[in-house]
């Protein structure tokens, strides 16, 4: 990671706001930066635009709560960007930085997994690999070889596009998870490679990591295209599990007696022959 990761998030998100979205004139001709100016992000959180530039150059590495807070509405951040951008600053306390936890699901975990026979269910890690998974799952996922990893799936699997029929959404959502689980967990070397693979291999990810864009996976609907059984348009829910920082479980489901719901139902009978009928 860099060494002044606080400027580079700064830098970032004020490029991407331009006056009209905070209430500014654009005023006229050329404007010769992207985005905001670093004076006019100072005057929407009340700061010296002195101050505010030696933060984004990095040589003023200790702002307060209050004044990241004042940045954060200035910047039109939300939660999971306010929080990262605390983190980033280092004034979110020690207790909420919790270590990541091994990579391994507890049984329990494992058998509540079993619990969700229509509905595909799944844990995963900050770098987003997949620990575990159900049956519904695996078959929702069978057209990616392997289905390790949602990122890797997402931008190197060329799978990806096709089954994700707003990929461009769905790529943007990737980044900003990753980008929460960076700030999180800073020195997860697993992270870390895994954002150099996808940096060497994708230009994509390389673009949308430049945005610093910052979320936490929470919930979402999903449009996909299944090989086997068609369209398919799904919510998630994620959910922290306690006893294992850094990993959550996330369900699927579809709307109940929709064309979802019985296409999963489908996928679960053709994936149960399919293994039935391998020797």
């Amino acid at each position: 990671m860099p060494d002044n990761q606080l400027g580079e998030f700064l830098r970032a998100r004020r490029a991407g706001l331009r006056p009209q979205d905070v209430g500014m004139p654009g005023g006229h001709g050329v404007r010769r930066v992207s985005g905001l100016r670093r004076e006019e992000v100072a005057v929407l959180a009340g700061v010296n635009a002195d101050y505010y530039t030696r933060l984004e150059q990095g040589r003023e590495r200790h702002p307060s709560a209050q004044v990241l807070d004042a940045l954060g509405r200035a910047l039109r951040l939300g939660p999971d960007a306010c929080a990262h951008l605390h983190r980033l600053a280092g004034t979110t306390p020690a207790a909420v930085l919790t270590p990541t936890a091994p990579d391994q699901v507890g049984p329990a975990l494992r058998q509540l997994l079993d619990g969700y026979p229509g509905a595909p269910a799944f844990v995963i890690n900050r770098a987003l690999d997949v620990l575990a998974a159900n049956t519904l799952a695996e078959a929702l996922y069978s057209p990616f070889d392997p289905a390790d990893n949602l990122a890797r799936m997402v931008f190197l699997d060329p799978a990806g596009r096709r089954f994700h029929t707003r990929w461009a959404d769905t790529a943007q959502a990737v980044v900003s998870h990753l980008r929460e689980a960076a700030g999180l967990d800073p020195d997860n070397p697993r992270l870390r490679s895994l954002v150099r693979e996808l940096a060497d291999q994708s230009a994509e990810f390389t673009r949308l990591w430049h945005t610093h864009a910052v979320r936490g996976k929470t919930s979402d609907v999903k449009h996909l295209l299944h090989p086997d059984v068609g369209p398919l348009t799904l919510t998630y829910q994620a959910f922290d599990v306690r006893e294992a920082p850094g990993q959550q479980l996330v369900v699927y489901q579809a709307e109940p007696a929709g064309p979802g719901a019985q296409a999963l139902t489908l996928l679960g009978t053709l994936h149960a022959t399919a293994q039935w009928a391998s020797p």
